[in-house]
């Protein structure tokens, strides 16, 4: 064999048997009559033994055909069906000013469009032992066992386009706690000045329906409070930074008390600020027509 070329093992079995461990995969298992909630290689293979597809198969075996094609039935995603009758309309106002548009008209330089949102029960879990820092052949190590420190939670709005995040920590979300987040960023620039502010929302208990539009706007005549469609807080920016505040600043849980929670995630928000830059959205009006035709579709099928 040439030296650097990659050596091909020969499929052990023929095209059709592998084409039913797909087929097989691919189906759920309870709608096969198997008492599983999903497929494991392990599973597969007996299955298909049972079924007498082949007289032996390993699960490895099982692995290598399925990896071919990416099938991986071991794994799954939770999604949420949308369910607003007004989805498409409320969605596309965001997406509009995700684009620095409003009612067909583009925003002046003194128009910004805010996220916002809150992040819920971050714990102070004092651990039993002190976390370990990674070392040579070493991973970070951090005790299972933790006392309750108590919870607080994080609210905090996004500018979209500036790529600035403002947030405090309070005990818990609500009307008022959130006020006081409406009122932090309004009362200070370049919002205090400005000729609107847009805040998108999700539909919290906080922010929700007509009543809540009538007490912000009456508070801050500037503010434009713009719902998010119910089922869509991944349309929401403010959810990708929460994320990366999880991935970052909260795991893995190591804070001795509340004081801690609230000093790390402001050391951050200003360390994050310093570089952040915009991020960089794609999904707009003609991808959310997509979505929805697939999902049309789908529905369309299964009835």
């Amino acid at each position: 064999m040439p030296t650097g070329s990659a050596r091909v093992d020969p499929e052990p079995f023929p095209p059709l048997v592998v084409a039913e461990v797909k087929e097989l995969a691919c189906e759920l298992p309870a709608t096969t009559g198997v008492p599983l909630s999903r497929w494991s290689c392990t599973e597969l293979a007996r299955e298909l033994v049972l079924r007498t597809v082949v007289a032996a198969i390993s699960a490895a075996t099982v692995w290598r055909i399925l990896h071919r094609d990416a099938i991986r039935p071991w794994l799954h995603r939770s999604w949420i069906f949308p369910r607003d009758p007004d989805f498409a309309a409320k969605a596309a106002v965001a997406l509009d000013l995700y684009g620095r548009v409003f009612e067909s008209t583009p925003l002046g330089p003194r128009e910004f469009v805010i996220c916002a949102d809150e992040k819920t029960s971050v714990q102070a879990r004092c651990r039993c032992h002190p976390s370990l820092p990674p070392g040579r052949a070493r991973l970070m190590r951090v005790e299972h066992e933790y006392e309750r420190g108590g919870a607080l939670a994080h609210l905090a709005s996004y500018d979209v386009h500036r790529a600035q995040v403002t947030g405090r920590c309070e005990p818990t979300t609500g009307i008022v706690p959130f006020g006081r987040l409406v009122e932090q960023v309004m009362t200070a620039e370049p919002y205090a000045s400005a000729e609107r502010v847009f805040w998108i929302v999700d539909n919290g208990s906080s922010h929700r329906g007509k009543r809540s539009v009538e007490r912000l706007q009456g508070e801050w005549p500037t503010l434009r409070l713009i719902h998010l469609p119910v089922h869509a807080s991944w349309l929401d920016q403010c959810e990708i930074y929460f994320s990366i505040v999880q991935r970052k600043v909260v795991n893995p849980n190591d804070f001795t008390n509340l004081d801690e929670i609230r000093d790390r995630l402001g050391a951050f928000e200003a360390r994050y600020n310093a570089v952040a830059e915009p991020f960089d959205w794609t999904f707009g009006r003609d991808d959310l027509d997509k979505l929805l035709a697939r999902i049309d579709a789908h529905t369309a099928r299964a009835a």
